[in-house]
């Protein structure tokens, strides 16, 4: 089932990473390796946060298993984590961390996590593939995805006809979100011309050698970029120009990461999943309101390697909280853009209502 599971689902991981701010094991400067090297580590760190005291507060004494990807998925994930190792969380947790997208859908199909933080669309490929046995909870992050230039003169979608953008992975998130927002602001295919690398270091050398050039990139590649370049700079943000093409109502947002949870856990703990979301939008919240304190926790979670960098990166990785029928909206919305241009991306088909968990 492991095996079959990453075979069938490695268009999708791939696509989903390069739109992630993946985590950067070196200094900003040198965050622009390929998405590819800095995701097939697939180093895994685990901690057991199943205190003494926390399992009183579970009742039962159950642990709830989280497992995410070193990312921004899980940055907002990082004042739980440190609660919940110190004895403070209601919920009994034990957190494994890995760096390979695969490997984390594998734990998700194999049943060794009950919760997991992943990318939008590999989570409608799991929810067809594992025969509807995980429901989304939240929604963690939303799009991450940054127009950069020495152009400053392009400042709104419409300004790109006539020219070229370059961004990473044909056949991915970023080329079927970027298409969307493109045709929803009435530009063709014959109107801009995308120039596909295949990774977003090759995107930034483009940017460097052409200060005409445009490029679409995730985080950490744009701060690299900008640390590396100063006449460069963030003209766009995609997630922005996706909810100026929204019709009114719409509710549809350009999604990253959620969060989802394995349905037998759900049918016989949702009170301890309730308890999650409670204590995940308050650590989200944390991440927001002091950016100083939870970027010393993300280093210490080894999500990014160095306190400074993960504060720079914080502003630019949209990590969010939301849930109920907010984010079924913002969700459906997502997948149906990429449905419409690939429905592999999703997993075939698109989700029905039991993909969201709703109270």
């Amino acid at each position: 089932m492991r095996k079959m599971l990453s075979v069938m689902m490695a268009a999708a991981i791939a696509g989903s990473l390069l739109a992630g701010c993946s985590s950067s094991k070196t200094e900003t400067t040198t965050a622009a390796s390929s998405a590819e090297e800095t995701t097939t580590a697939a180093e895994e760190t685990t901690t057991e946060a199943a205190s003494e005291s926390a399992a009183e507060n579970t009742g039962d004494g159950t642990v709830v298993r989280v497992g995410g990807l070193k990312g921004p998925t899980t940055m907002g994930l990082v004042k739980l984590m440190d609660e919940a190792a110190n004895g403070e969380s209601e919920n009994s947790y034990e957190f494994t961390m890995v760096t390979a997208a695969d490997e984390m859908t594998a734990m998700v199909a194999g049943g060794k996590v009950d919760i997991a933080l992943l990318p939008a669309n590999v989570a409608s490929v799991l929810y067809n593939k594992t025969n509807k046995n995980i429901s989304v909870i939240d929604i963690n992050t939303l799009g991450v995805l940054y127009f950069v230039s020495a152009d400053s003169s392009v400042t709104t979608i419409d300004q790109l006809k006539g020219k070229t953008v370059y961004l990473p992975g044909k056949g991915t998130t970023p080329e079927y979100a970027l298409r969307y927002v493109l045709s929803a602001a009435g530009l063709g295919e014959d109107d801009v011309t995308l120039e596909f690398k295949s990774e977003a270091s090759e995107v930034a050398s483009v940017l460097a050698e052409d200060p005409n050039a445009i490029g679409l990139l995730p985080q950490p590649f744009v701060t690299a970029a900008l640390a590396q370049n100063e006449k460069l700079s963030i003209i766009m943000d995609l997630t922005k120009e996706w909810d100026n093409v929204q019709s009114e109502g719409s509710g549809s947002r350009l999604v990253t990461g959620v969060t989802i949870v394995n349905n037998d856990f759900l049918k016989e703990h949702e009170d301890l999943v309730d308890t999650f979301l409670q204590e995940h939008e308050a650590s989200i919240a944390f991440t927001a309101e002091d950016p100083d304190a939870a970027a010393e926790l993300i280093a210490k979670a080894e999500i990014v390697a160095k306190a400074p960098v993960a504060k720079k990166a914080l502003p630019y990785c949209n990590i969010t909280f939301i849930s109920g029928d907010e984010m079924k909206t913002a969700l459906s919305g997502y997948l149906q853009a990429l449905y419409d241009q690939n429905p592999a991306s999703v997993g075939g088909e698109l989700p029905d209502d039991g993909f969201y968990y709703v109270k």
